[in-house]
């Protein structure tokens, strides 16, 4: 009987170190991932605890605003205690300096603007200045200086990345929507790869949304570790011999817009037909708006031109807004309507936002640069042709409402007494200066000027609006600082 003979070949044992090689690196593979979930979980579960109740009845047992007890006929509802919430934390930079104090100062050599107009694939013909006739771009390049302090300048990448996972949700008039469009413009070069944005909106146009998805790809996946990688993955695999994945991860970050000039139901939903003289509300109707914010991470609000009109009508009867024959309304002054308008907003945002789990933040009133005379122009005159800031400390235009601002400082004060801290973005003041920084003729028009317009363009001036990039990308900057605050630096 023949010896058997036992042997190796070359090609077997350099598949073997190969082996040695992929499992070895599978292993160190394994033991990092779940060290790195051990220690996100380690970090989920060190944040601010929150206590929630559930109460099932067949009635509303207490509706009163003082309380934080509500309950709802046949459903688990979450009763949020606002008051533990709280708690004392490490001061940050906006706990210590006074962002909203301070001066424009021209900064035309390192930071500003932020992008460029013709970078920007999302700017809207009404805020496209440059596009649209305008020969200086100087506005572009003033920077906002606080007393006594700095802010933390815009950082594109780190700020993609704090916000993955994340909604941030705008909601309110033009002016916010000018806000957003800023925001997407500073992101849009931070993020790689492919971007959506929904620009023709959703519920009836009232929705609108940004959206960022990237395409990396990795050396290896192994079949093992299947389970640690993202949702959306297409991979191919094959033992020892070519470990590849092609992974479509979406960044899940939406930036996005939601239009309700009122916050509550008004004859002006209509995003794209509310030029109207008069102004119709139903002053405590405002689930159909809200119903579709709170899923949001970050809400940032606004409600402040459409109540320059005197006089809102209260809807009284069933049927719409739009006007009819058998409309009933009272007719009240504008500040008590924001009043009661603010007061229905706030109730809501008290029952059914969790602070735990959601930043708020309410964006001050903005200046509306229409008469010239409030800084020494000419009688007629308005933000046309206005290339400078104004340099007077604390100056103030005449269109400005200042018990507006008084009120809405007054129940955001309450609300806080309640447990739920909606931040005051308070950009008020610091766009008084800004009268060079408006379209006024220079955007898209949606009708062609008469010659009448023509010999006289103050009157069909946009000076509520804002030129991008400007002053809506500080306003920005100051909502980032809150959004994600630093600790302040020390003195040693």
């Amino acid at each position: 009987m023949g010896k058997k003979h036992y042997s190796v070949g070359l090609w077997d044992i350099k598949t073997m170190f190969k082996c040695s090689v992929v499992m070895f690196l599978i292993g160190g593979l394994v033991t990092l991932s779940f060290y790195y979930r051990n220690n996100n979980q380690e970090a989920i579960n060190s944040k601010d605890k929150v206590t929630l109740s559930t109460m099932t009845t067949s009635k509303i047992t207490n509706d009163d605003e003082n309380t934080n007890r509500i309950t709802i006929t046949k459903t688990n509802k979450r009763v949020f205690d606002h008051q533990r919430r709280l708690k004392l934390a490490p001061l940050s930079l906006t706990d210590t300096c006074d962002l909203f104090s301070g001066r424009w100062v021209h900064d035309n050599n390192s930071h500003y603007p932020l992008y460029k107009e013709d970078e920007c694939p999302y700017l809207l013909g009404d805020l496209a200045c440059l596009t649209y006739g305008r020969k200086d771009s100087k506005y572009q390049q003033w920077r906002w200086q606080p007393h006594g302090c700095d802010f933390p300048r815009f950082d594109g990448k780190a700020i993609v990345e704090r916000l993955k996972g994340k909604r941030l949700l705008f909601i309110g008039d033009s002016v916010n929507r000018n806000q957003w469009d800023s925001m997407m413009c500073m992101l849009h070069s931070s993020i790689p790869g492919k971007k959506k944005v929904s620009l023709g909106g959703t519920l009836n146009n009232t929705l609108y949304t940004f959206r960022a998805i990237v395409s990396p790809k990795f050396p290896f996946a192994p079949s093992a570790l299947l389970h640690l990688l993202p949702q959306k993955s297409f991979f191919s695999f094959k033992l020892c011999d070519q470990l590849v994945i092609d992974t479509t991860q979406d960044y899940n970050i939406s930036i996005d817009y939601y239009w309700a000039p009122m916050l509550v139901e008004s004859n002006g939903d209509d995003p794209s037909n509310h030029r109207l003289d008069h102004r119709i509300i139903r002053i405590k109707a405002i689930e159909k708006h809200a119903r579709h914010w709170v899923d949001a991470d970050i809400l940032v609000f606004n409600t402040y031109l459409w109540w320059k009109l005197p006089i809102i009508k209260l809807l009284k009867s069933p049927g719409s807004l739009l006007g009819g024959p058998n409309q009933v309304y009272d007719e009240i002054d504008n500040l008590r309507a924001y009043k009661k308008v603010l007061e229905t907003w706030s109730k809501w945002v008290h029952i059914h936002i969790d602070p735990a789990k959601t930043k708020m933040f309410f964006m001050g009133l903005t200046a509306t640069h229409s008469r010239a005379k409030d800084w020494g122009g000419k009688k007629h005159g308005s933000c046309y042709n206005e290339t400078e800031p104004v340099m007077e400390d604390g100056f103030w235009e005449s269109g400005t409402n200042q018990q507006m601002l008084q009120i809405l400082e007054s129940l955001l004060s309450k609300l806080k007494a309640k447990g739920v801290n909606v931040q005051l973005i308070n950009i008020t003041q610091l766009t008084q200066y800004r009268k060079d920084a408006h379209p006024s003729v220079h955007r898209k028009l949606w009708s062609p000027l008469t010659d009448a317009q023509k010999k006289n363009p103050e009157s069909v001036s946009d000076c509520t609006h804002w030129c991008l990039p400007g002053v809506p990308d500080i306003w920005n900057e100051l909502l980032l600082a809150y959004i994600f605050p630093i600790n302040p630096p020390t003195n040693k």
